[in-house]
């Protein structure tokens, strides 16, 4: 059983009880194999919207309210899990995201005539656009959807990134007591414990944290009842105020409804500052991570200074090969976050006049770089953080044959002078050592 479905450009033939119509069907036909489909969380959001839209308007419009409390309803199932299938539009998209909104008008106008006893496609009981949409627009709805899913995101990645910075303490508090050789540009520098190298990473978690306290602050105003251009000039007070109100109550968030909606609707730097701050996490994970793998390296032939739980096998040809391929994930991940972040710098950047056709990858990239800071986080945290072990031997042997104490006799003996002794003792670094302790209380050290 089919249905036809029309519209000015012509006609789509779809399955009788298909959820989305023809704008859906014509997003599938002109973006087909683009990736996933549009991210769970910006569909959760733009369906919040839209119940709150709809209880909305079934008070300001009572001979309607039926049909928006049935619009009202079919949001609650789809929050609740249901009709997942039915969001099938591709997240790279042209049109700033009205395939998106269309998709979302489309599967709730069709749930609602489901429940107001008609069969899908009967859209002159229930419209996609004239009564899901009313009082919104895409280029409303699609940058405040952004806002909401990237907040609560957000909120999971502020409690991994908690999470992974008191993981990186107790480290530094377990291994305080193992001094080490440090190193600067991969060179013998001066000597250190492996806890204060730990203390030093959960500090830049800790900036991480801040900065993510700081970026919700950001994205809480949206632009909900500006419509198409920001001008808040087709909808009520009413209406716009009370959607935000409910927003407000649903999602926990504290959202603000925009003094001046134009501008949240052309701009989207703030998405980039958001991005950026993100940036800044990938960083500091991808030189944690990093370190890890350099500290694990071995475990006879490197540095050997820590060792990572053996997690799977590493190699197909030699046998008895473990790699840290939970640090070399966490690398993965911060480059995938800063080339997002590269793509939605340059997409906001490409807004023309009273909007950004170019919000779809803005909105791709950012909830993703969310997604997978988190998950990388987490995983980090639990696999190789919680489970890494010292090698104290080993941090001992390296800064024993290391020239890394030389550097505390040089302000009495003067640089020149200790750089002199080391040269008489090229190999053997504990008689050049010893020669610098001798000199150094000859002259009256201690």
């Amino acid at each position: 059983m089919t249905r036809l479905e029309k519209d000015s450009l012509g006609e789509a033939l779809l399955p009788a009880d298909c959820l989305y119509g023809i704008q859906s069907q014509r997003a599938k036909d002109n973006f087909p194999d683009l990736g996933r489909t549009v991210n769970a969380r910006l569909i959760r959001a733009i369906v919040q919207i839209k119940k709150a839209a709809a209880q909305t308007l079934a008070e300001l419009i009572p001979d309607r309210a039926e049909v928006y409390r049935a619009v009202a309803a079919a949001a609650d199932e789809v929050l609740g899990g249901l009709f997942a299938e039915a969001f099938v539009v591709p997240a790279i998209q042209g049109g700033a995201g009205t395939s998106t909104n269309m998709n979302c008008n489309e599967v709730l106008a069709n749930l609602a005539l489901i429940k107001l006893g008609h069969k899908p496609g009967s859209y002159e009981r229930c419209h996609p656009l004239d009564d899901v949409n009313r009082g919104q627009s895409t280029n409303d709805v699609y940058p405040s959807a952004l806002r909401i899913a990237a907040i609560e995101l957000l909120r999971g990645l502020s409690q991994a990134a908690a999470q992974l910075q008191e993981a990186l303490q107790e480290k530094e508090n377990e291994f305080a007591a193992v001094p080490k050789l440090g190193r600067t540009e991969l060179m013998d520098a001066a000597p250190i414990t492996l806890g204060e190298e730990f203390g030093a990473y959960a500090q830049a978690l800790a900036r991480d944290r801040w900065r993510l306290y700081k970026m919700e602050e950001r994205l809480r105003e949206i632009n909900l009842g500006g419509q198409a251009v920001g001008l808040a000039d087709r909808t009520t007070k009413r209406f716009r105020f009370g959607m935000v109100e409910r927003l407000r109550q649903a999602t926990g968030i504290g959202l603000a409804a925009a003094e001046y909606p134009m501008d949240v609707t052309q701009n989207n730097d703030v998405f980039v500052e958001a991005s950026g701050l993100l940036r800044a996490m990938a960083v500091n994970l991808k030189k944690i991570a990093g370190d890890f793998r350099l500290m694990n390296s071995g475990p006879y032939g490197g540095l050997g200074e820590i060792r990572l739980a053996p997690l799977q096998l590493g190699s197909t040809a030699m046998p008895g090969k473990v790699n840290p391929v939970v640090p070399e994930m966490v690398v993965c991940a911060a480059l995938k976050v800063m080339a997002n972040d590269l793509a939605l710098t340059m997409a906001a950047g490409h807004g023309e006049l009273e909007l950004n056709a170019f919000v779809p990858v803005i909105a791709e990239s950012l909830l993703e770089s969310l997604e997978l800071l988190t998950q990388a986080a987490n995983i980090f945290r639990l696999k190789a953080v919680a489970t890494v072990e010292a090698n104290p031997g080993r941090c001992r042997e390296l800064l024993e044959k290391s020239l890394a104490r030389a550097a505390q006799y040089a302000p009495l003996l003067g640089y020149d002078r200790v750089t002199q002794i080391i040269g008489q003792w090229p190999d053997r670094p504990s008689q050049a050592l010893a020669a610098l302790e001798a000199e150094f209380r000859a002259k009256g050290g201690l």
